[in-house]
């Protein structure tokens, strides 16, 4: 499952380049990029994962991770040739589950995690020039997500088998991709890591909790594919 998402951008990214490499091809979209806004859709997968931060050295949280769905739009202005600015709101849904050390009953000793996000990112994307019928490019930014599934404002916590965690995540993300002109429109799959910078947790009310007191931070991390369409 780990290598799962990088290995369906490379059979994207073969499948599609497979007639692009052809000596002489026939350009596609020629005028696709002069336009001074863009407007497309994306489609994907992800895989979010946790990063803990504890305060002694006891055993650690483990995390199994599941294969998620990312959908989304894309609003794009050209600044110039190489750079563009782009806004990418979107829908991502994933699910972790977290095994706690030291219960002997299963329903102590694991906690699923579903999250529902709600991402506005602001990213820039830097690209090469056009190679025939493709273009790769670069791109990296900033933004806020809103968890739906965080459970922030529930009154119960782990001692009632509810895991919380905070609304609003502050994240940046970098990732790769190439974009491939094809007859009708511009096909882009990229690979992207995304990293939470605020911490997610809402700690027990106990603070000696088991499951939380031994927590310092908790910053989502995750890797998308996502499959781009302009």
């Amino acid at each position: 499952m780990r290598n799962f998402l990088p290995l369906c951008f490379l059979l994207a990214l073969c499948h599609t380049g497979q007639a692009q490499f052809r000596e002489n091809p026939i350009l596609n979209l020629q005028n696709e990029d002069k336009a001074l806004l863009n407007w497309g859709y994306y489609l994907g997968f992800n895989q979010y994962d946790f990063k803990f931060e504890y305060r002694n050295d006891l055993p650690d949280i483990a995390v199994e991770k599941s294969l998620g769905f990312n959908v989304g739009l894309i609003g794009e202005l050209r600044l110039n040739e190489f750079l563009d600015l782009r806004f990418e709101p979107g829908l991502f849904y994933s699910s972790r589950l977290l095994g706690f050390p030291g219960f002997a009953a299963e329903n102590d000793a694991f906690r699923e995690v579903k999250s529902t996000y709600i991402s506005f990112p602001l990213l820039l994307k830097v690209s090469t020039r056009r190679f025939g019928n493709l273009k790769p490019f670069i791109i990296g930014g900033a933004g806020v997500a809103l968890n739906l599934g965080s459970n922030q404002d529930s009154l119960d916590d782990n001692s009632s088998g509810t895991f919380r965690m905070k609304k609003s995540v502050v994240n940046y993300e970098l990732g790769f991709g190439i974009d491939f002109y094809l007859e009708y429109f511009k096909f882009s799959p990229s690979i992207r890591g995304v990293f939470a910078i605020t911490d997610e947790l809402v700690p027990d009310n106990d603070p000696q909790s088991p499951w939380t007191g031994n927590i310092e931070a908790l910053n989502t991390r995750g890797i998308f594919v996502n499959f781009t369409f302009e």
